[in-house]
């Protein structure tokens, strides 16, 4: 089993049973192609049906080291819940990282061309079949996930444990994400507001970065799957025990009560 095989094992096993990792599982990848193979192997690894994309920032510095200010991870089809009436229970990594972000999520209208490696603005705008108020869970057993650098988290799934998908956003074929202004409030006090135009480019340039992001990794985008376009309002660390609840105008408020995380029953693939 080679290095990158051995990490993502590692990690998905962590997973699997639940449990919490005190250190990273090897040696820290040194490249963003290191690091998105370590992801690659787990995927393969993982027994559920990849069905969606979370993006993630990346800032500073880090952004002409490594050529990107975006990061993928990758949402699985037991992790994806549509918003139910009332309270959602939303498992995490008890002993991990955990966290919430208020996103827009993008339905994908159709099958990507397999071969299509580059996208323009316009190509990832045919793409939107529709734009959802929306939560991911971020959450991995390794709890200093954050703490490392982008190459750590891509490592680990992007540190992604979930997607809820609320109301599909009033007119969001305007586009104009700025009339749609985020709060997130954990245990009833507000931690973070902010829309969508805040993010460079906003949700559609995530969408644009997935489509190349996925299809030269071989994955390319297919019908339906969501893509989670980037925290809105912040990541925002919430623990076992504790209610978040994410808002929107136009879209039902999400209401979220955090769990632990049993282990893994799913689709398999």
């Amino acid at each position: 089993m080679s290095v990158v095989e051995n990490i993502a094992k590692k990690f998905v096993q962590a997973r699997l049973a639940a449990g919490s990792l005190a250190e990273y599982p090897g040696t820290v990848p040194q490249s963003i192609s290191e690091a998105y193979s370590i992801q690659d192997a787990a995927i393969d690894m993982w027994p559920d049906e990849l069905a969606g994309w979370k993006v993630g920032r990346i800032n500073g510095a880090d952004i002409d080291r490594y050529g990107t200010d975006r990061l993928a991870g990758p949402i699985f089809k037991s992790q994806i819940h549509n918003q139910t009436v009332g309270v959602m229970e939303t498992p995490v990594y008890a002993e991990g990282f955990s966290a919430v972000e208020g996103e827009c999520v993008l339905i994908v209208s159709s099958d990507a061309e397999p071969s299509k490696t580059e996208y323009s603005t316009e190509d990832a705008i045919a793409l939107v079949g529709s734009i959802h108020a929306g939560v991911e869970i971020a959450s991995s057993p390794f709890s200093e996930i954050n703490d490392h650098g982008p190459l750590v988290t891509i490592s680990d799934f992007g540190n992604n444990h979930g997607l809820i998908i609320g109301d599909e956003l009033p007119e969001w074929r305007s586009l104009e994400f700025n009339r749609w202004p985020f709060e997130t409030t954990i245990d009833g006090l507000t931690v973070g507001t902010g829309d969508a135009s805040g993010i460079p480019g906003g949700p559609i340039e995530s969408l644009r970065f997935m489509l190349e992001n996925a299809a030269r990794r071989g994955m390319p985008l297919k019908k339906g799957m969501a893509i989670s376009t980037g925290a809105v309002t912040g990541v925002h660390a919430a623990s076992v025990g504790q209610k978040a609840v994410i808002r929107t105008r136009g879209a039902r408020d999400i209401d979220l009560l955090l769990s632990s995380v049993g282990k893994f029953v799913g689709t398999a693939a």
